[in-house]
């Protein structure tokens, strides 16, 4: 049988996630209430229970509706990563053609799973993929020592300069310091920022799961991210600098300082996230030394005629971010809220 979750499920999703070699993070039930309370997103969560009415899959949606960016249910949006997961195949199958379904009745443009490895039988079931994303994750050795020195030689050398500029690192959960430097940065590149409220909700959801780092220089903080704990893995999630951190190396020294610390904490997997292929993320990150994984995102078209197209290389979307990196910093931190929650 498969229905719609309720609050009254999440402790027995939370561990199917947790039981399952598949579940991820962005599987978590606490995901419902931060994307809906910060976005406004209606959950469609996909729950299936086997004849003992035990979970035995699961499959978390979103539906996206802008006026900008069309009508979307997606698994799952503000997340790398998302689609079914479930104790068979049968069952699995048997959640995506649910998430068909809904998509039809709710008479959206198109459904959207991201997953993490290839798909082959939704290919063969009319879905079509597109794979313009890589993650990057690698394993974090036990010492900081070790972790210098798998890290690539070029960026090793950056590494080690940053050791000698004097930067101090601090972990807490200061959402006020994360967010004035993410906002910062993402207006920089042209990107509408997420809300304040995104943040709040996720360290109020996961609590012990969630932290920042935050590297400074003479009392000035330069770099700042927050991270994601699950499996002893650790996922920076929402990073980014001022214009001041490039000379101060202090990005470089925030992602070393953070294998560090999540290594102390037991972590032995760094996910490095999700970057455009080819894009000066993806570039940065295999400076590393960490190789690109693909990420596949799957489409079924309900009322749209052709695959959608988001990307800040459309030249739809050139004027936008031109114009967005003019902005005062205040302007983009009270506008973008109302974009990014349809981009995510």
């Amino acid at each position: 049988m498969i229905r719609i979750a309720t609050q009254d499920d999440a402790q027995n999703w939370n561990a199917f996630v947790e039981n399952h070699e598949l579940g991820s993070f962005c599987h978590l039930f606490g995901w419902r209430r931060v994307i809906q309370g910060s976005s406004g997103h209606k959950p469609h969560y996909l729950l299936s229970l086997n004849e003992e009415g035990h979970v035995d899959g699961l499959l978390p949606l979103f539906e996206v509706k802008s006026f900008l960016f069309g009508h979307q249910l997606c698994s799952t949006p503000f997340c790398m990563y998302g689609g079914a997961i479930a104790n068979s195949i049968e069952v699995k199958n048997a959640l995506e053609q649910e998430a068909c379904h809904l998509a039809q009745k709710l008479g959206v443009d198109y459904l959207e799973l991201r997953y993490q490895s290839e798909q082959a039988e939704l290919q063969s079931q009319g879905f079509e993929e597109k794979s313009v994303h890589s993650y990057f994750e690698t394993e974090l050795k036990d010492n900081d020592d070790d972790i210098l020195l798998a890290i690539k030689k070029k960026q090793r050398a950056v590494v080690r300069h940053s050791l000698k500029n004097e930067l101090t690192t601090v972990v807490d959960q200061d959402i006020d310091t994360l967010y004035q430097i993410y906002s910062t940065s993402v207006r920089n590149l042209g990107t509408p920022v997420f809300s304040k409220k995104l943040f709040s909700l996720l360290l109020d959801e996961f609590k012990d799961q969630v932290d920042i780092l935050t590297v400074s220089h003479d009392n000035q903080a330069l770099s700042s991210v927050m991270s994601f704990y699950y499996k002893n893995t650790v996922m920076p999630y929402y990073g980014g600098g001022l214009a001041s951190a490039r000379g101060a190396k202090s990005n470089d020294h925030m992602y070393y300082q953070l294998m560090c610390h999540a290594a102390k904490k037991g972590c032995t997997l760094f996910d490095f996230g999700r970057s455009k292929n080819d894009s000066g993320a993806y570039k940065y990150k295999r400076t590393w030394g960490i190789e690109p994984k693909p990420l596949y995102h799957y489409y079924h078209l309900v009322k749209a005629s052709e695959l959608p197209n988001l990307s800040p290389n459309n030249p739809k979307y050139q004027l936008l971010i031109n114009t967005w990196q003019k902005l005062p910093l205040k302007v983009s931190q009270i506008i973008g809220p109302f974009l990014s929650k349809y981009v995510a």
